[in-house]
Formats: structure tokens, C-alpha cells, sequence
């Protein structure tokens, strides 16, 4: 028994040697750094607005005047269904898009290839193209204010303008609609000596073929939202109908948006 407990003796002495001592603080853990990932951008509130630039200005601050060749037309962004699609330059541009985090990723865009007679209207489609492609970071969305940053320094900010789509609550119906070159004297309701576009409806099929024959023109009692019409052209025009909610008693329960004119010809 003496062979045994002298044997232990120093095996307990070594682990009292190596035990901390109790008024000396336990070496602290490291401590971690975290990090906060990016809001994530709300799609939904890219698409609910027509974006219209309102300011551009390139890394020193200086504006970017090669950006605002059409004072009354700005360059305006719209999103939907994964594709950015670019207005007011010379030509219309367009691309797909994707989110991820802070940050818009825009592939190559695509354009029309009209040619303007101004040089800074053809300018504009390479100063916009070149400044909207690639990754970009999204430094403010809300209603009614899209801030976006380019990789190379320059700062774009853009004013919402509510889409059709979300002024009358929901997605209209394309319709067709042929509007005679000239107008015609009209009475309907409030309106007294008024001048109405003669209208009629056109229809296609899938493949985008005439079905039938057109009907006789009518008094168009209300507008074209988007379309100015010029005496002695006649348009076919796609435009998306949208029921009004609410009208006024006076008002049409049908709202008209013009999406595109198709054709134009001048009267005979």
C-alpha cells in the first residue's frame, strides 16, 4: 500500500502544479465580428414605377450633361418580369436584370437601330448604355426614389412615376385600336363643341394576322393616355385598357395607356 500511494504522490502534485490559479481571469475567447448583410432590393417596388432621371453626377460631383439631351424626355427606366427596358434615348434599349443583395446586375443591353440626326440624341444611347450595364449598387429605393451607383463613381438618381399598372390596381387589356386621321365635332355630356378621335377596334390573332373586318369609326369619348395626335395621320395604336375604380360621374369607367403605335399613314 506504501509502493502505491508514494507512486500517486507526484502524478497529484503535477496536476495541482498545472491547475489555474483561482484569482487569475480565464483567457478570453476570441471575439467574432459580425456582419450585416445588404436589404435586399424589393422587385416589386422597381416595377411599380416609371423611372425618370433626375440627376446624374460622375465621381467628382460634376454633373453629367451628356445624360440630359431631351430636357422634356428624360432617359426612363422600367422593370418587369427580369428585363430592364431603357426609353427616351435615340434607340430603345433593354436587357435582362437580376438582384442580389444592394446590387442590380444588368446583362448587355439590346437596342433598335434607328439613326437620329442629332448628334447628341445618337450620343445619349452610349452614355446611358455604358452607365446602365454591368453591376451597379442600389443606394436608395422607396415610392419614389431609385439612387443608383455605377462602378465607376458615377451616382444616377432617378423620380417615380407610378405605372398604369399600379395607378388602377391591376394589368389592363391590349387592345387595338385604328384612330382616323381627322377629328370630329362631338357633344357628350360635359363636353360641348368638343373635337372626338374617330376609333375603331382591331383585332389579331397569335400570330399577329387581321381576324375580320374592321367596323365603322366612332366618336372616342375621352383620351389616349401617351398619344398626341397629329390632324391628317392615321395610327394604329396597342394600347392597354384599365378599368377606372370609382369614376367620377361624369368620367369614363375605361381608362386608355398607349403602349405602342404600330402604323401610321398619312390620309389619302
Amino acid at each position: 500500500m506504501k509502493r502505491i500511494l508514494l507512486l500517486a504522490l507526484p502524478i497529484a502534485l503535477l496536476t495541482a502544479c498545472n491547475a489555474p490559479d483561482k484569482g487569475e481571469a480565464a483567457p478570453a475567447a476570441p471575439a467574432t465580428t459580425e456582419t450585416t448583410a445588404p436589404a435586399a432590393i424589393d422587385a416589386g417596388l422597381l416595377a411599380a414605377n416609371h423611372w425618370q432621371l433626375d440627376d446624374a453626377s460622375d465621381g467628382s460631383g460634376a454633373r453629367i450633361d451628356a445624360l440630359f439631351v431631351r430636357a422634356d424626355k428624360p432617359v426612363t427606366l422600367d422593370f418587369g418580369d427580369g428585363r430592364l427596358s431603357v426609353a427616351n434615348t435615340c434607340n430603345r434599349m433593354g436587357g435582362s436584370y437580376g438582384l442580389s443583395g444592394d446590387t442590380l446586375t444588368v446583362a448587355p443591353m439590346a437596342s433598335t437601330m434607328m439613326a437620329c440626326a442629332d448628334d447628341a440624341l445618337m450620343a445619349l444611347d452610349q452614355a446611358a448604355g455604358s452607365r446602365l450595364e454591368g453591376t451597379l449598387k442600389v443606394q436608395q429605393l422607396d415610392a419614389t426614389t431609385l439612387v443608383l451607383a455605377t462602378a465607376g463613381g458615377d451616382v444616377l438618381r432617378f423620380r417615380g412615376e407610378p405605372t398604369a399598372e399600379t395607378r388602377y390596381g391591376g394589368e389592363g387589356e391590349t387592345v387595338f385600336l385604328d384612330v382616323d386621321a381627322q377629328t370630329k365635332p362631338c357633344s357628350h355630356g360635359v363636353m360641348k363643341d368638343a373635337q372626338c378621335l374617330q376609333v375603331r377596334e382591331v383585332h389579331y390573332d397569335g400570330n399577329g394576322l387581321e381576324q375580320g373586318e374592321r367596323g365603322a369609326y366612332e366618336n372616342f369619348y375621352g383620351s389616349i393616355e401617351g398619344y398626341d395626335h397629329e390632324p391628317g395621320v392615321r395610327n394604329v395604336l396597342r394600347v392597354k385598357r384599365y378599368t377606372v375604380k370609382n369614376p367620377p360621374a361624369d368620367g369614363s369607367s375605361l381608362a386608355y395607356v398607349l403602349d405602342m403605335v404600330v402604323s401610321s399613314e398619312m390620309a389619302k
